[in-house]
């Protein structure tokens, strides 16, 4: 008897030993009483938490994700990939449709954190790297060709529409970014970075729209010190890619490059002006440059302050739907419609595609988060 006592309480503590070894919320299968049918066993799905409202479970995990590595870059098929090359599209639309964010859309895919990895570690891990970036790639010299020829010619007959579809399908997919913060109190400092996220875009755009009256430079006579104010537009706009709500067509309106850089975009200007080409090049250097920094950067904080950061992405976001419908471009829309121009079909229109856009954008964020569901569950 004594020595069956003693066996009992040494198995007790070697239990108690694994147990407090294991990882928080994990069950040792010898713990489960098979015995016992009438015992409520552990649930696959967390109590209370639907596609709607993930975070409403008592079981979802609130803490950081596991540390990202090069071998989690990789897809899982071709569905996977098809992700990568729609939000490549969008980054390409995001340089002429002002207020698109590509880097939104990121996060509503979940692919947001693996693609700053996957620019920040390009060289670190090379080949893994460019696999993941390459339909990215595609799709944003797909959106780019796209967003030029044919969403710049609707925005030509249809602006306002036009705008409000891509506004709808931002404001649909803030949903995803809130998911980012669900049951993070809200603290002064978080408080602040919100407003300040929501404030930024709004002083870019307004700064966009009082420049827009100077004269625009001309890219055909360059000074060669200029040349080093191209790296450094390129070095921002990159940033404008990486962070939501910043849009790179209201940096470059403030900055009065943008319509001569759209107007170089031809068989004759680059006949008659072939020194655009080294406007160019200084352009993609320091978007090459702007993207390892920042994308170097913004991983950091994400893993440092998680919250914070995702708190100031928030407010970035919002901002950035309010930028769609008030930039320089939709400025001397609004004038021309004061100035007697039938308004009406355009809005009508526009509130439709408005609405359409909210729910297709959300309903792809409901598929996302029932995706995402079976994954927490097994954590």
């Amino acid at each position: 008897m004594h020595a069956h006592t003693t066996y009992g309480r040494a198995l007790k503590r070697r239990k108690g030993a694994r147990l407090a070894a294991l990882p928080h919320g994990e069950i040792m299968n010898d713990d489960i009483d098979n015995n016992r049918p009438d015992e409520q066993q552990p649930s696959d799905v967390p109590q209370g938490g639907t596609a709607d409202n993930p975070a409403a479970g008592n079981t979802v995990d609130l803490q950081p994700p596991a540390e990202l590595t090069a071998d989690g870059l990789k897809y899982s098929g071709a569905k996977d990939a098809a992700k990568g090359g729609v939000l490549g599209l969008f980054i390409g639309l995001a340089i002429i449709i002002p207020g698109v964010s590509g880097s939104a859309v990121a996060i509503v895919m979940k692919l947001y954190e693996k693609l700053l990895y996957a620019i920040s570690n390009i060289f670190k891990s090379f080949k893994k790297c460019l696999i993941f970036l390459l339909p990215i790639g595609i799709g944003a010299v797909l959106g780019f060709v796209l967003g030029f020829f044919a969403v710049k010619a609707l925005l030509e007959i249809a602006m306002f529409a036009v705008v409000a579809l891509f506004a709808g399908l931002m404001v649909g997919a803030l949903p995803a970014i809130k998911d980012e913060v669900a049951g993070e109190k809200i603290k002064p400092v978080r408080g602040i970075l919100f407003v300040l996220g929501l404030l930024i875009p709004v002083a870019i755009t307004l700064a966009a729209v009082f420049a827009e009256s100077d004269a625009t430079k001309d890219l055909g006579n360059v000074e060669a010190y200029e040349y080093v104010l191209f790296v450094l537009i390129g070095f921002a706009v990159a940033l404008t890619q990486l962070v939501p709500g910043l849009s790179a067509t209201a940096l470059l309106m403030t900055t009065g490059h943008y319509v001569p850089l759209v107007d170089s975009v031809s068989l004759t200007y680059w006949q008659n002006n072939p020194a655009i080409f080294a406007v160019y090049a200084c352009l993609a250097a320091g978007f090459v440059a702007g993207l390892l920094c920042f994308a170097k950067l913004i991983s950091l904080l994400l893993k440092k302050f998680r919250a914070e950061t995702f708190f100031c992405v928030a407010g970035l976001a919002i901002g950035s739907v309010f930028t769609m419908f008030f930039n320089p471009e939709m400025y001397e829309e609004y004038a021309r419609w004061a100035e007697g121009a039938r308004f009406g079909p355009d809005i009508a229109m526009g509130s439709v595609l408005f609405i359409a856009g909210i729910v297709c954008a959300y309903m792809f964020v409901r598929m996302q988060r029932k995706a995402a569901l079976p994954l927490q569950n097994k954590k």
